[in-house]
């Protein structure tokens, strides 16, 4: 093989991984892209009472920062308690249509929980559990949906509707426990509709 003829293989491997590499990332996005869209268009429906902030991205726009009445979870709900060791874990909370028709939480547990008629379970992000040393009554989770952007100079309307304690959420929830925010409602009615691409 002449030098020339190995340039040419060399040259030919090259593009061909760049565009392997192309692809696999275009469908790893398209993935993230229809597993989000699939949630919003199939999941269960919940309405969650917010408590937001309203901090400032230069990079990215006006978002809020969204507290739920769901992000304290009660000790008392979790079945089968909260386990000896400390270790990074999660939580599976199972809520229930309440007052006002926000969901609230029916109960919650480190272990899986099964899906039953008139609730949806929601599955928490990984946080860091300090097992049997822990006294509060309460433990704050997260669940991916803490932080909504909006259009650019709308964040400081949102802000006050949240002191008249206005702001809520509608999300969608998949049967893995993975949350989307579908919408986020002032006095009831969508102020900001999420498009499902």
């Amino acid at each position: 093989m002449s030098i020339f003829s190995f340039k040419g293989y060399s040259k030919r491997r090259c593009v061909t991984a760049a565009v392997t590499v192309a692809l696999l990332q275009t469908a790893v996005l398209g993935y993230i892209v229809q597993s989000r869209a699939s949630i919003l268009q199939n999941g269960t429906q919940v309405l969650l009472k917010t408590a937001p902030v309203d901090p400032r991205d230069f990079l990215r726009g006006d978002y809020v920062v969204l507290n739920y009445d769901i992000s304290s979870v009660p000790v008392v709900s979790i079945s089968g308690g909260v386990p000896k060791e400390a270790a990074e874990r999660s939580l599976w909370v199972r809520l229930k249509p309440g007052e006002g028709g926000f969901w609230q939480i029916a109960e919650s547990s480190f272990e899986m929980l099964p899906q039953a008629e008139g609730s949806v379970v929601m599955h928490s992000q990984p946080f860091y559990s300090y097992g049997s040393t822990y006294q509060a009554d309460t433990i704050h989770v997260e669940y991916g949906i803490e932080r909504y952007y909006v259009p650019e100079g709308t964040g400081r309307a949102l802000e006050q509707a949240r002191q008249d304690g206005e702001v809520s959420i509608a999300a969608s929830v998949g049967a893995n426990g993975t949350p989307q925010i579908k919408s986020l409602l002032v006095d009831g009615k969508p102020a900001y509709e999420e498009p499902l691409y």
